[in-house]
């Protein structure tokens, strides 16, 4: 696969973002800026979808439910998955051309994650589904002739699908997927930040075959606008969204009349434990991996790392150096690091800068704006921060950040270390640095999270449970667990 250069043009140059809609590209009336990260210019305009295109959009996604689409068998429907995986590696370079152009991540994160990864899940989705096994039961009657009971799994119904602006092809596929596999259909939001690379996957639909109406798309802004239209709207069967935690409890709330399945990946204050026996040099690489991915906006990114005292000071050293080593730049810069998704978000996390400081943090690296002396200084980079000598209350160690940042502290017992992990809303995620592997086995089951690493991070198998609890979401994604939300099962008793 091709990996594009910065000769590449972006796909969308001068034009409007359509939205797709019962397998029709529709430009709507009222558009917005879809601006890069890396030097504030314009990219191209987007279609902002009004009440009215979204309820085309679900009602093209009812249709398409009782025609072709719901005929077909699943050997069919995951042979259109496997089509459609096929031609997002046959435009690989336009879809990370796409990715990078949004977000500004690097070249190397998009064309060996993002991209690879929304084209596997296409294909893991296909294989899942024709793997599912149904129950039966046989039953005994009083007039001993017995009865069989099996099980079949139904199609949800319409299923809008929103998803955010860090990991924005891998998410929106992660849930598109599986949602069709189990013979759903889709109307999808993307994130108004980052339309583009779902701009390119509508029209692999098209090209793959997929029937009208099976995949719909919409763009927009969340509240009075086309993510409150979706959400709200009574003929959406169930709702699977990634994003902030407020916003997840707005959607909630909007659901709660029409009594829709949820499922929702949320917000993290992940921690990472630093054992005094943990392969130092692992331990190290991991964590710069955990805090600084993405520009730490991964939700499962580490923002507070606790170590224990031996070996703290020299640990806190290491990372500090590490940190201050990150090249920070544009996509085809060879860089470690590329900016934040928008100058807002910017202002946001350097607002967490200024607070640390007041609340008598002390910032051991970064902590503010580079300077470029070019094109760059108008786009959203900020600096890889740690700090240090915060209180466990203070704000920066209790909500989520969302940037390239962490707080360090030591601890003296695992005792400590566990409820320090533990002692947050939130709770998606953590990291275990030891070499004892009863102690690793013995702290990850008290992990208050959906998610525990053992000496390493990020580290995913497709089939396994992902998801978090407290404020970080409800339910649960990943191999049967996808199937189970995305379909009905139905019990059918036959009497002998």
């Amino acid at each position: 696969m091709r990996l594009p250069t910065p000769a590449d043009p972006y796909p969308f140059a001068g034009t409007q973002l359509p939205c797709l809609i019962g397998g029709e590209f529709i430009r709507a009336a009222k558009s917005f800026p879809n601006t890069s990260p890396v030097n504030g210019a314009e990219l191209c305009a987007v279609s902002e979808a009004d009440a009215a295109l979204v309820d085309r959009a679900v009602q093209a996604a009812r249709t398409a439910l009782r025609g072709p689409w719901g005929r077909l068998s699943l050997p069919e429907r995951c042979a259109l998955l496997r089509k459609v995986a096929d031609r997002i590696e046959q435009r690989f370079a336009q879809f990370v051309s796409a990715e990078i152009a949004d977000t500004g991540k690097t070249l190397r994160e998009a064309s060996s994650l993002d991209i690879p990864r929304g084209a596997a899940n296409f294909r893991a989705y296909a294989d899942l589904a024709l793997a599912r096994s149904s129950e039966c039961f046989e039953m005994g009657t009083p007039d001993g002739r017995g009865a069989l009971n099996y099980s079949v799994h139904k199609p949800v119904g319409v299923v809008a699908v929103i998803a955010p602006w860090n990991l924005p092809f891998l998410l929106l596929t992660w849930k598109v997927a599986p949602a069709l596999a189990c013979g759903n259909t889709v109307v999808a939001k993307p994130s108004e930040e980052t339309p583009s690379s779902a701009a390119l996957l509508a029209e692999v639909m098209q090209e793959a075959g997929v029937p009208p109406g099976v995949f719909n798309l919409v763009h927009g802004f969340g509240p009075g606008s086309a993510g409150e239209a979706l959400v709200s709207h009574p003929d959406v069967n169930a709702i699977a969204f990634t994003g902030e935690s407020a916003t997840g409890s707005a959607i909630m709330k909007s659901a709660a009349d029409s009594v829709k399945a949820l499922s929702f990946e949320l917000g993290g204050k992940n921690a990472a434990l630093v054992f005094a026996d943990a392969d130092l040099e692992a331990a190290l690489a991991g964590t710069m991996r955990s805090v600084f991915s993405n520009c730490g906006q991964v939700c499962l990114c580490s923002e507070r790392v606790y170590v224990e005292r031996p070996i703290f000071e020299r640990f806190v050293e290491a990372l500090v150096e590490r940190a201050r080593r990150l090249k920070i730049g544009g996509p085809f810069e060879q860089a470690d690091m590329g900016p934040l998704i928008s100058r807002a978000h910017r202002e946001k996390v350097l607002s967490y800068y200024r607070l640390a400081r007041a609340e008598h943090g002390e910032i051991l690296c970064g902590g503010g704006v580079p300077s470029f002396g070019d094109e760059r200084d108008r786009g959203a980079f900020i600096e890889p921060t740690i700090v240090r000598g915060l209180a466990e209350d203070a704000r920066c160690v209790r909500e989520e950040i969302f940037g390239p940042v962490c707080h360090v502290a030591p601890f003296d017992s695992e005792e400590q270390a566990v409820h320090m992990a533990n002692d947050t809303r939130y709770g998606l995620a953590a990291a275990i640095w030891t070499s004892n592997l009863q102690r690793a086995h013995r702290v990850a089951r008290q992990m208050e999270t959906g998610i525990a690493w053992v000496n390493d991070w990020f580290l995913r198998d497709l089939r396994t449970p992902f998801g978090g609890v407290k404020l970080s979401g409800i339910g649960r994604e990943g191999g049967a667990h996808s199937l189970a939300f995305f379909s009905e099962p139905q019990n059918i008793c036959v009497k002998l």
